[in-house]
C-alpha cells in the first residue's frame, strides 16, 4: 500500500520538562512515514537544546521571534505542511504507538477524510487519572457546531481533500475553529479506540486548560464572532448552545473507567 507522509503540526511554548515525552511519541509511532512541523512560539525555556538533543531528522523546526500564540504557530505550520494527512498534538500530551497506524487504516478502510479518537487523561507525574473521554460516532459540521467534541491530540484530516487551512488569530479556541473549518469539507468519524493520553496541569499550560465556566464562554464567543464572522446575536446564541452542551459532553462522553 501508498505509504503516504503524514504531517504532524506541534506548536511549543515553555513546556521544556514534557517536551522530551511528547517528542518521543510521536518518533516511535508504528507509521513511519511522518514530517514533525515543530514550531517553538517565543519559548523562554530550554526547548531549543530539547530538540537539538533528540537529533530527530523528520523534525522541521521554526521559531516565532516572540510568543504569538496557538494560532499563529499552527498556521505556520499548516503551510509548511506537504503531507497529504495532518495530525496535530499538544505539546504536553502524548500518543500511543500505534496512533497514527490505526487511525489511518480506519479512515483509509472507511473513505473517511476527518477523525479522531478516544483519549485518557493523566496528570502531571503522566499517571491516569481513570478519566476516558470519547465522542459522538459522527460529526456533521451542525453537530460541531454545538460543541468541540474532539480532542486537538485525536484529530485527523486528508488535507488533499480538504485543502489548505488558516484560521483567525483567536487565544483560545483555535483547534475548535480549524475542526470547523475542516467539517464544512466532510464529516469528523470517531475511531473508538483510546490512542491517546491528555495531561491535565495545575498551572502553565499551553492551553489553559483550569479556565472557568466564564472565561470559557467568553472564548466560545469569540470564536465564532470573529473566527466564524458570525454577528453577535448568532455568535452569543450558540455560545449558549455550546454550554448547554458542553454539559453534556461531560454527563455523557467523560467516562469513570
Amino acid at each position: 500500500k501508498k505509504n503516504e507522509l503524514i504531517s504532524v503540526i506541534l506548536p511549543v511554548y515553555n513546556v521544556e520538562p514534557y517536551l522530551t515525552k511528547c517528542i518521543t511519541s510521536i518518533i516511535k509511532q508504528t507509521y513511519r512515514k511522518i514530517e514533525i512541523i515543530l514550531v517553538n512560539d517565543g519559548s523562554i525555556d530550554n526547548t531549543d537544546e530539547v530538540v537539538e538533543s533528540i537529533g530527530e531528522k523528520r523534525i522541521k523546526y521554526l521559531k516565532n521571534q516572540k510568543n504569538c500564540g496557538a494560532a499563529i504557530s499552527r498556521n505556520r505550520a499548516l503551510k509548511e505542511a506537504k503531507g497529504k494527512w495532518i495530525a496535530f498534538l499538544d505539546s504536553d500530551d502524548l500518543w500511543n504507538p500505534d496512533k497514527l497506524e490505526k487511525q489511518i487504516a480506519f479512515m483509509k478502510k472507511n473513505n473517511y477524510h476527518f477523525s479522531y479518537t478516544n483519549y485518557v487523561e493523566i496528570d502531571e507525574e503522566n499517571c491516569p487519572n481513570g478519566v476516558l473521554v470519547t465522542g459522538p460516532k459522527k460529526l456533521s459540521k451542525l453537530a460541531l457546531y454545538t460543541f468541540n467534541y474532539m480532542g486537538c491530540l485525536t484529530v485527523m484530516y486528508d488535507r488533499e481533500y480538504v485543502g489548505d487551512v488558516q484560521i483567525e488569530n483567536l487565544e483560545k479556541r483555535n483547534d475548535y475553529a480549524i475542526w470547523i473549518k475542516v467539517a464544512k469539507k466532510c464529516p469528523a468519524y470517531l475511531l473508538n479506540e483510546v490512542l491517546a493520553q491528555y495531561r491535565i496541569r495545575t498551572s502553565g499550560s499551553v492551553m489553559n486548560r483550569s479556565k472557568g465556566p466564564l472565561d470559557r464562554m467568553k472564548y466560545n464567543y469569540y470564536l465564532w464572532a470573529e473566527g466564524e464572522k458570525m454577528n453577535k446575536v448568532s455568535a452569543m446564541v450558540l455560545t449558549g448552545v455550546n454550554l448547554v452542551f458542553g454539559t453534556l459532553k461531560t454527563i455523557v462522553f467523560k467516562k469513570r473507567m
